[in-house]
């Protein structure tokens, strides 16, 4: 009884941030940045038996001006911190970040001076993917995650005063490291 029924075989309803959500998902280019054992998963996925292709992503760009995703793939020091927000900054807007592996999201293991405990107080990060290294269908799940997110992705005026405000809250935020769970 709706509108679908009255209209003539051939015609499709959606609307155009519908429309512009799924041309995005299905282009996104990533710029990888493997720094440690995490990297090899990540190259994992580009081989034949993953085939990060099928959706869209078999290119992985050399230059951030060319990419709108970032894995960052493994621990981060504090000497390359300053790289790995000069390499976002330089992407082009509409950008996503998957923190790939313990040590980029938590620092892992090295709770020390030299490495930061989590890439999210250098970037905002979208997916953060668990795992000491996680497996290549780990990454190929994150990156279908990202997808859902990239597709409900709001059009508009107002898209980078809230991609802006977001970041800001996420920088803002407490880290990882000084929460406290139930138990302390």
């Amino acid at each position: 009884m709706g509108i679908e029924e009255k209209l003539p075989a051939g015609f499709l309803l959606s609307t155009v941030e519908q429309v512009a959500g799924y041309m995005r998902k299905s282009s996104v280019w990533p710029a990888t940045f493997g720094l440690a054992c995490c990297a090899i998963e990540m190259m994992a996925v580009g081989t034949p038996d993953y085939d990060i292709a099928r959706f869209g992503m078999e290119r992985f760009s050399a230059t951030p001006r060319q990419a709108d995703l970032m894995i960052v793939a493994g621990r981060v020091s504090q000497k390359m911190a300053p790289v790995v927000r000069q390499v976002y900054d330089q992407m082009p807007e509409p950008k996503w970040v998957i923190s790939m592996g313990v040590c980029a999201s938590s620092g892992g293991m090295f709770n020390n001076y030299a490495i930061v405990q989590g890439v999210d107080h250098v970037i905002p990060v979208d997916i953060y993917l668990p795992g000491c290294p996680p497996r290549p269908e780990m990454l190929l799940n994150a990156i279908l995650e990202l997808h859902k997110q990239i597709q409900n992705t709001k059009l508009g005026v107002n898209r980078v005063e809230a991609a802006r405000a977001a970041e800001q809250a996420a920088m803002a935020a407490t880290p990882t490291h000084q929460m406290k769970g139930l138990l302390a």
